[in-house]
């Protein structure tokens, strides 16, 4: 319990977290921004970390002096592509062990041909637009890799994602991270950025569930 409770303070005032361990460490604080975006999109078990928040007050703390912007920027792109890359490798040399059980349940051929017809279709599109969401940034390279998605086409849309997501929200946090209301408020924008997305998966998997079942 009290390592969920750090977890979720360390979520909530990540900026000073950051803070401190610049201070303490200095230019430490490259790797350490690595090693939590890797695992973050990288590790399909660990979909809690604060990617988006960390990479708003990252651009903050840039704008102020505390870090380079282009080493930061730079560090963390080459962690959500290796990240994905990783995510999508695991899943796609699982898959077909996976798969390979006819009798499953959840598990068949079936579904794998959905899965991989769908991602052949629309996965470039998801791709990128799972990087704006919690949780689904981490299972969404996953299934990719189980779906047999081709590596190539996944590898283009991964690097066009992590450009858009890491370069998008750290530019955010540059040039607004010093505004005083954006100081004075921070948390309730590291929860809007932790929340936000997650409801709008929710409510749109709730109405595609309401269309199916009435359909």
């Amino acid at each position: 319990m009290e390592l969920i409770t750090q977890l979720i303070d360390f979520i909530l005032h990540v900026d000073r977290y950051l803070e401190v361990f610049v201070q303490n460490y200095g230019t430490w604080v490259y790797a350490l921004l690595f090693l939590i975006v890797f695992v973050e999109t990288g590790v399909v078990v660990m979909p809690f970390l604060p990617g988006d928040s960390l990479l708003f007050v990252v651009g903050a703390m840039c704008g102020v002096g505390l870090m380079s912007f282009p080493v930061a920027v730079g560090v963390l792109l080459v962690a959500a592509i290796l990240g994905d890359q990783c995510n999508y490798s695991i899943g796609r040399y699982f898959g077909p062990k996976v798969f390979q059980w006819e009798q499953s349940r959840f598990f068949n051929k079936a579904a794998f041909d959905k899965a991989h017809t769908f991602y052949e279709t629309y996965g470039g599109f998801t791709i990128i637009a799972a990087r704006f969401m919690p949780f689904l940034r981490t299972f969404v390279p996953f299934v990719g890799g189980v779906a047999q998605m081709n590596r190539a086409k996944f590898t283009l849309f991964n690097v066009v994602g992590a450009v858009l997501w890491v370069l998008g929200i750290c530019t955010a946090g540059y040039f607004l991270g010093s505004f005083p209301w954006v100081k004075a408020n921070l948390d309730k924008i590291i929860w809007a950025i932790f929340l936000i997305p997650g409801l709008i998966v929710l409510f749109g998997a709730w109405r595609a569930r309401s269309a199916s079942t009435s359909a």
